[in-house]
Formats: structure tokens, C-alpha cells, sequence
């Protein structure tokens, strides 16, 4: 039995300036062949499942690349073209099934639909093999998606702590079906929705009770049900809420199933609307908080949705305001990484940091911040994540830097990199739980690891393209009427 595992993943926001080629996947470059083998085994992710189940099926393993981007814009062609071409190579070899550990929501230069594509481009060499894909909960699913699969799963918790669990759904359904021993029907959905990412957490309603209907279909029966809340900040006809249904050799039951939780969906879509507070409003509210950790988040500049992560408007009202014992994570600044470093340990620095990249799609011109400080810290910016979202999996922040104002300590890296794990701040010698105040640079995956530590979490509605606010973006390729666009 040969078998091809392969990841490749990226999370498309069109209206982000922050360019993506073929050196944003990996940490410096893809993972190829057996370097991608060696990355990813043993991780808490899907392609780590689809090891684990192929290797107990005596199975030969091929994997051609593991390659994921941190959320930007639009996937250059020629990157798009070198990633997809490793793994069709292999199918072209033959092969008894493939297992991908996909997003869902990859945009490319030329292409709306960057997994239809490939899954198309799939089928037409393999006609007849099986075909399961793990996907993110944030997916835009298509027919070209759904249709050239043989069965989907996707995430059932934001922040995504089931990866592993979802690939090893949707392996052993692929792998089942390769025996002969099931005959997965699937079928999919959408509605005219684009739920805001914020109120997208699986921790409370309403996505909490699609999940859980999702779950109670799963335990009466059905091979497996994912609700897809969508990617909004991909303009592109497709994007928005669907759900994909498989059953066993039941295609009536599937789209009951599918068209149920899709109309429990719609009824419920004001509760998928998210309303800001004013961000002067919501620091001076934290500034009045007594204890802590309180987590300020800084949540319309998030890499983890395509931000260009040197936004510094709520850094920037932190200052203002006067809160103290601050630690800020993270400002994108390649440059001023490098000045740093070059001043080293020990040196007092004045400089403006963020603010080097515009965003034209919101009308949204670069405002550096200037401080002064003291350099504290300078790392690699590499380390291990242990918590329980990507669980394993080395990730590098590039070279980082501690910059000390004295009431915030600031954090500068070269990489982009959303805080979901302490690591990112424990790896610099900073404790989280021992700051009065953490502010980060994340919508939902913070609660990963830093919601534990945390005595108050105030949501700071910054600027940046990833913002809730609808009317800031402009939206001409998604199909209308949609809702909550006007």
C-alpha cells in the first residue's frame, strides 16, 4: 500500500498587504520529503495523525511537503505552482490513497480556490483513489473542493485543539473505505453568512451549539459532520459559513444533517455579528482592573488572520493611558530587530518601530510609534510549542527582541508569529502569569495557552485588516446578497 501525506496550508486574507511567496511556508522554506516526514511525525496535528494511521497499516509513506504560511495575502503563483507540483508528482506515480492536511481558505494570485485546484488537478490523475482531506474550521468550502474528495473533516474547536483528532477521523474513513468495508457518502452546504472571526469561539454560542449538534450526529451515526464558520476576510465568491455531512452509503441522511444545522445557522446569524467597543473605552476599563494577568487583545492586527502585526495603535493607548507592568507581544519589525541587535544588551534605544507597511484596502497609511528604551533581551526566537494547539511542532519568531520602556516591556520579531502558546514569551525569560498586563496580537487562538493564566481578557479593537468592522473592507467578488453585508 502506497500511500501520499502531504500538508500545505494557508489561510488567504485578499485584503492583506503582506506578500506571500515561496520562503513564508515553513520556517524559512518548506519541508520536503523526508525532512517533512521527520517535522511532522509525531505532532499534534493532521498530517501527524495520517502518519501514525498509515504507519499501522504497514503502509509505504511518501510525503512530498509540509508547508504552511502564516495568514497573508495572496499566494504568489510560482509558490502555489512549486508546492502543488511536489505532491501531484507522487499521485502520478500511483497510489492507493492521499491524505491532506489542508486550510480550506487559500487564495493564489490567479486562483479563488486554491484546494479545489488541487484536488481537481488529484482526481484527474487518480480517478479511483481515495481522497480525504482534513480542513480548518475557518475553510471557504466549494463544490470543487467537496466534489473531488472522497471524505472531509474539519476542526471542531477555535482554538484548533483537535487537529490531531480530525485527521485521525477522516484517515481511518479513507482508509475504511479503501478496504471495501464503507462506502462514504458526502454532501455539503452553505448560506449567504460571513459570521465575524470573533464571534467564531467554540467556547460559547452560537458556533458552541453547531459543534455540539455537530458532535451528537457524529455519536448517532454519521461518519463525520463539520460546520465551517469561513474565512470573511477572503473576498472571493465562496467565502462564509457551510457545513459538510458524511454518512455511511446515506446521502438523504447527510443532507438532512447538513441542511439542519445550516437553517439553525441562519436563524441564529445576528448572534454571529460582532460589535467593538472603542478602544480608548476598553484600555481605560483595563486600567481600572485590580489584579492580574489581564490579557489586552489586540485583536485587528492578528497575523493568524493575515495582519500585518506592526499596527501599533493599541500599544500606542496602552502608553498613553499609563498602564505599567506591561509585556506586549509581538511587533513585526524586521528592522528594528536589527537595529536593536545591533546596539545590544544593555543599550538604552530610541526608535520608531511598526507602522512600516501600509494597508491600502482599508485606507490605512504606516504610523510607526516612537520609544525609547532599554534592550533586554536578543534570541533566535525558536523554540517548541508545548501546549495543546500544534502540540510538537518547532516554530521559529526570527531573530526577537526585548525592548524595555519601563512600563511595557515590548516584543520585536523578524517572523511573524500569533501567541497562542507561552512559549513565545516564556522562551525570552518573560513569566506571563507574573505581568499585571499581557497584550497580544490575537483574536481566539490566545486561549490555547495564555486563557488559563488569565484573570480579566479585555478585547482592544485596534486598526488592521483584520478588523470586525465590515464597512472598513470592500467586498466585490463574494456573492450577494450576503449577509451581514449591506
Amino acid at each position: 500500500m502506497r500511500v501520499v501525506i502531504a500538508l500545505l496550508k494557508h489561510e488567504t486574507n485578499t485584503f492583506s498587504p503582506v506578500p506571500t511567496p515561496l520562503s513564508r511556508f515553513g520556517n524559512g522554506g518548506p519541508a520536503w520529503g523526508e525532512d517533512a516526514f521527520r517535522a511532522y511525525k509525531g505532532t499534534a496535528t493532521p498530517m501527524g495523525a495520517f502518519i501514525d494511521l498509515a504507519e499501522a497499516e504497514g503502509a509505504e509513506i511518501v510525503t512530498p511537503v509540509a508547508a504552511e504560511a502564516w495568514p497573508s495575502g495572496p499566494v504568489h503563483d510560482d509558490a502555489y505552482t512549486r508546492l502543488t507540483d511536489s505532491i501531484l508528482a507522487e499521485v502520478a506515480k500511483g497510489c492507493d490513497c492521499v491524505l491532506l492536511d489542508l486550510h480550506g481558505a487559500m487564495v493564489t494570485q490567479s486562483l479563488e480556490d486554491g484546494e479545489g485546484e488541487l484536488l481537481a488537478r488529484i482526481r484527474a490523475l487518480a480517478p479511483d483513489v481515495p481522497v480525504g482531506v482534513a480542513l480548518d474550521l475557518h475553510g471557504n468550502l466549494s463544490q470543487k473542493i467537496v466534489g473531488n474528495a472522497t471524505a472531509i473533516a474539519g476542526f471542531k474547536t477555535y482554538p484548533h485543539v483537535d487537529m490531531y483528532e480530525t485527521g485521525e477521523l477522516v484517515g481511518r474513513i479513507v482508509f475504511r473505505a479503501l478496504k471495501g468495508l464503507s462506502r462514504p457518502t458526502m454532501v455539503w452546504g452553505n448560506r449567504p453568512m460571513l459570521p465575524h472571526i470573533m464571534r467564531m469561539g467554540t467556547a460559547e454560542a452560537p458556533m458552541r451549539d453547531l459543534v455540539d449538534a455537530a458532535r451528537g450526529f457524529e455519536e448517532d451515526g454519521a461518519l463525520a459532520v463539520s460546520v465551517f464558520g469561513g474565512f470573511p476576510h477572503a473576498d472571493i465568491h465562496d467565502a462564509g459559513i457551510s457545513v459538510v455531512t458524511v454518512t455511511e452509503d446515506d446521502r438523504d441522511s447527510a443532507e438532512t444533517i447538513c441542511n439542519g444545522l445550516l437553517d439553525v445557522a441562519w436563524n441564529r446569524r445576528e448572534e454571529f455579528v460582532y460589535r467593538a467597543e472603542p478602544l480608548a473605552r476598553s484600555v481605560a476599563r483595563a486600567r481600572d482592573l485590580a489584579d492580574g494577568p489581564v490579557l489586552l487583545l489586540d485583536h485587528s492586527d492578528n497575523c493568524g488572520s493575515g495582519g500585518t502585526q506592526d499596527v501599533t495603535a493599541v500599544l500606542a493607548e496602552i502608553i498613553r493611558q499609563g498602564l505599567k507592568d506591561v509585556v506586549a507581544f509581538a511587533i513585526h519589525d524586521p528592522g528594528s530587530v536589527a537595529k536593536l541587535i545591533e546596539a545590544g544588551v544593555g543599550a538604552e534605544v530610541t526608535l520608531d518601530i511598526g507602522g512600516k507597511l501600509p494597508m491600502p484596502a482599508i485606507g490605512l497609511k504606516a504610523k510607526p510609534l516612537t520609544v525609547t528604551g532599554k534592550v533586554r533581551v536578543i534570541t533566535d526566537g525558536e523554540y517548541t510549542i508545548r501546549g495543546p494547539m500544534y502540540t510538537g511542532v518547532r516554530v521559529g519568531m526570527g531573530r526577537t527582541v526585548v525592548l524595555d520602556t519601563g512600563t511595557v516591556e515590548i516584543v520585536l520579531i523578524e517572523r511573524h508569529h500569533e501567541p497562542w502558546d507561552l512559549g513565545c514569551l516564556l522562551s525570552l525569560g518573560i513569566d506571563p502569569a507574573a505581568r499585571k498586563y499581557v497584550m497580544l496580537k490575537s483574536r481566539i487562538h490566545y486561549r490555547a495557552g495564555f486563557q488559563p493564566i488569565a484573570r480579566h481578557i479585555v478585547e482592544c479593537a485596534g486598526e488592521g485588516v483584520t478588523t470586525s468592522d465590515y464597512g472598513r473592507l470592500r467586498f466585490d467578488r463574494v456573492r450577494r446578497p450576503i449577509f451581514p453585508l449591506t
